[in-house]
């Protein structure tokens, strides 16, 4: 045998060993070996004809080119299998976020250096935990026009979540603009940055794959009773839609016209306040519990993720849960671990749930005690001065420029207030406080019974309940 075909055997023999190595997954040595000549002894083969060796060649071309085939057809599966799910053979992992409230400010404070803190840690924290996806229920402003750099603060968020390869999923809550919100949705949409549309009478629905079958995300954006009637006041609905009057019909309505197959798993991602979550003071809080729906709605789908309250929690059963809001945006907040909510789909009726925690580039604290207490080096030295503080000075006497002394070492105080016997005994100090606390209907029936010395009439009651329900809807 001539140099030439002995040159071409051993490079023939020598591409079919590494071919059959990568397929055993051999790593090391082998593999970047192969990864580094998969093409030279190709070359070498095929470079020029010869004479004596086309029978040897052509069967080498033939058992070459199947395993190529199959490798390529392998590694196309893998690529494919990855657009899914990103290659996790056990569970559908995601991230539950909501209420970012981008560009909030609170006591006239701007919280976006914090958002932008907090969501590099979330950044961070995704690198690490490598979830499939991404949730933000809802309140991704705080305003339903926000500012131009808390849009480009979100769109740097959303931007880098895509590079990373992760699958978004997005609602419009009670402070956004739906219509902001879901614009250019169908452009995302190729990006695998899922956004839920205006409601319509329809959710948006996308359907994943992994090692247990089908897993279905509806996405449904928070939706007022008006909306509902709305989107279904035409057509063969109409007498269903004229019977929502409240929240809890609202929400049950489109709950049941959305194509939920009970045998696959379903993640449905709301902004709804849930009966019986606790609030916090960053909150809106409808009069009455008008807003109010019932876990019981949500009886079909084996995680709810939900946006709006803004303290973590479960309601009704673990699998419906608030991830609470990143960052505090109260003093009612001050005493609550802020994290990341973590939901893996195993196989259908086990979801594990778990939290990663964040921490704020400057938290929110309350502290206590007298003027010459809380500025004692001995009280500051071990925390961080930068926080944002609610005060509470029990000095007798009220201090001179007290505010401006405190924010010397504080500088970012919030509130200050004192605790002494006179503010114990003011009764106008406490009957403001008292006033906060009360819902507008209450406040309406005590001016009324003020102003014409009689209660209210359960009719005139009725009456004032709906215009506040038509105000608030």
């Amino acid at each position: 045998m001539r140099g030439a075909a002995k040159e071409e055997m051993f490079c023939g023999t020598f591409l079919l060993y590494i071919l059959r190595m990568r397929r055993r997954r051999v790593h090391g040595f082998i593999n970047v070996l192969s990864e580094s000549f998969l093409y030279l002894p190709l070359w070498l083969i095929f470079r020029q004809p010869h004479p004596n060796f086309i029978n040897v060649r052509t069967a080498y071309a033939s058992e070459i080119w199947a395993q190529l085939t199959k490798i390529f057809s392998q590694n196309q599966a893998q690529k494919d299998s990855e657009r899914t799910y990103y290659g996790r053979e056990v569970t559908m992992k995601l991230f539950h976020l909501s209420d970012l409230h981008i560009g909030k400010r609170v006591n006239e404070f701007s919280m976006l250096e914090d958002q932008k803190y907090i969501l590099m840690q979330i950044l961070k924290a995704a690198k690490e935990h490598q979830p499939d996806g991404i949730i933000l229920a809802g309140d991704i402003y705080d305003k339903p026009v926000p500012a131009a750099e808390a849009v480009q603060v979100f769109d740097d968020f959303l931007t880098s979540l895509n590079e990373m390869g992760l699958i978004v999923f997005m609602i419009s809550g009670n402070h956004d603009s739906p219509e902001r919100v879901s614009y250019g949705g169908r452009l995302m949409k190729k990006s695998g940055i899922y956004v839920a549309p205006v409601y319509e009478g329809k959710t948006e629905k996308v359907e994943f794959t992994d090692a247990y079958g089908k897993v279905c995300i509806h996405l449904l954006p928070f939706v007022k009773p008006a909306v509902v009637r709305h989107a279904f006041e035409e057509g063969e609905f109409e007498k269903e839609a004229e019977a929502v009057c409240d929240y809890q019909s609202a929400v049950k309505m489109t709950v049941s016209h959305m194509a939920v197959d009970t045998d696959v798993r379903n993640v449905l991602i709301a902004h709804q306040f849930v009966t019986g979550a606790m609030r916090c003071e960053s909150e809106e809080v409808s009069v009455g519990g008008l807003d109010n729906v019932d876990a019981s709605v949500f009886d079909g789908f084996d995680y709810v993720a939900l946006g709006h309250i803004h303290s973590p929690q479960a309601v009704g059963r673990d699998q419906v849960r608030y991830c609470g809001t990143p960052l505090k945006y109260s003093f009612s907040e001050a005493g609550q671990e802020k994290s990341i909510t973590v939901v893996e789909l195993k196989e259908k009726g086990n979801v594990e749930i778990s939290a990663v925690p964040l921490h704020p580039l400057r938290d929110m604290r309350k502290i206590r005690g007298s003027y010459m207490e809380v500025t004692a080096k001995s009280f500051y030295e071990n925390g961080n001065c930068e926080d944002y503080l609610h005060v509470t000075l029990t000095d007798e006497e009220d201090i001179l420029d007290g505010l401006q002394k405190l924010r010397v070492i504080y500088p970012n105080i919030m509130q200050l207030e004192y605790d002494n016997r006179r503010t114990r005994e003011n009764p106008e100090l406490t009957t403001a406080q008292a006033v906060e606390q009360k819902s507008e209907m209450e406040l309406f029936m005590e001016f009324y019974e003020l102003q014409n010395n009689q209660p209210m009439s359960q009719i005139q009651e009725e009456f004032v309940r709906n215009i506040i329900r038509e105000v608030k809807e």
